[in-house]
């Protein structure tokens, strides 16, 4: 049995609120991966929220709702809400792996025990479950069939996800849930300690550890998006473009010299349809994902390190600058941004609005 188009728009409608970079990017996938995804992302984001309630009744509470969660989702019991409705069609549409869905539960209900982490090895086990489950759980619905070869190619990227999404948000994680995810002993090579980040003190230390980790995190993808290649062409671009949106935090992070200790980095509505039109861009120029994403991340490529020259084809024009706003206007310069292949004197607007007409064409106008 298919989901319901209400429990669609509603799997739909979570994905939109609560996860703007990869709604974004999960926009142009195609419909056969696209409504699934939505509903993957939905059941993660309700078990997510269950670990993340501010004001639970008790930490018993809570894995009494991931037991039921757990049982729902395998088809134990019945579903008692849209969003997990659509999660078992899905499940059995697409004859999803239950022992992911397990992992990916298993890490949910770490969070409820462990809140500092000593060792990457301690993060990485915690990374099977939060990340790589899901990269799997999203393979089987993308790509089925694909080389268990390959696999380790999602496994990194989702990882790599993961990890920014730790690296952007270290403000947040410890004022909202008391979390912290830099291991001790990325803080202790530098001096640094998790008091310092628990009394939102982002000391030299402190910094220094947040920016190796990004370079430990940026090496995930390259690797990652390296076996975008072996996916389907029709989710390619979506893979990608998930990858170069993540991936344009790093460039807010090192704005702001590592200290997201202090604040949270946001890419503005401007700012992550500027990166899609680019993306899409280079993409119909090439259709490589490892060529699009070194000439169009904020990530350099291995050889180059964090000062990386200009790619091969770019005007090494900076981006505009990011200004928090939720405001839908794009301005002249973002839309030059978009195209800098083009030469500055060959760049009329008017072919760079067309390319970010398409790529708002695909969203069909949801890219908020």
């Amino acid at each position: 049995m298919s989901a319901s188009p209400t429990q669609l728009a509603t799997a739909r409608a979570i994905h939109r609120r609560t996860g703007r970079t990869f709604y974004l990017a999960s926009r142009l996938l195609p419909e056969r991966a696209r409504e699934p995804t939505h509903v993957l992302y939905a059941f993660f984001r309700v078990a997510d929220e269950v670990v993340d309630d501010p004001d639970p009744e008790s930490a018993a509470a809570q894995r009494r709702e991931l037991d039921a969660l757990r049982a729902e989702a395998l088809g134990e019991r019945e579903p008692t809400s849209d969003v997990l409705r659509a999660f078992q069609a899905v499940r059995d549409e697409h004859d999803l792996d239950d022992r992911e869905i397990e992992i990916f539960l298993d890490a949910m209900t770490m969070d409820l025990q462990r809140t500092r982490y000593d060792t990457t090895g301690e993060l990485e086990e915690y990374l099977r479950g939060s990340s790589v489950a899901v990269a799997n759980l999203l393979v089987d619905v993308f790509a089925p069939d694909l080389d268990p070869s390959a696999r380790p190619h999602a496994a990194a990227l989702a990882e790599a996800f993961q990890l920014t999404n730790f690296l952007r948000d270290v403000h947040e994680d410890v004022t909202r849930y008391d979390r912290v995810y830099l291991p001790r002993e990325a803080l202790h090579r530098h001096g640094a300690t998790v008091e310092e980040i628990e009394d939102l003190r982002c000391s030299d230390g402190v910094a220094a550890a947040i920016e190796d980790e990004l370079e430990r995190t940026e090496a995930l993808y390259r690797e990652g998006v390296a076996g975008i290649r072996y996916l389907p062409e029709d989710v390619q671009f979506g893979v990608l473009l998930a990858a170069v949106l993540y991936a344009e935090h790093h460039r807010l992070v090192r704005r702001q010299e590592y200290d997201t200790v202090s604040s949270r980095p946001s890419l503005s509505r401007t700012r992550r349809l500027a990166v899609a039109a680019r993306t899409w861009f280079h993409w119909r120029r090439s259709g490589d994902p490892q060529a699009v994403f070194e000439t169009v991340s904020a990530i350099p490529p291995a050889d180059e390190g964090t000062a990386a020259a200009p790619a091969e084809g770019s005007t090494g024009e900076a981006p505009p600058p990011d200004d928090e706003t939720t405001s839908d206007t794009v301005t002249s310069t973002d839309l030059a941004w978009a195209l800098p292949s083009v030469p500055l004197e060959r760049r009329p607007l008017g072919t760079v609005r067309r390319a970010v007409g398409r790529v708002r064409a695909c969203l069909g106008g949801e890219w908020k």
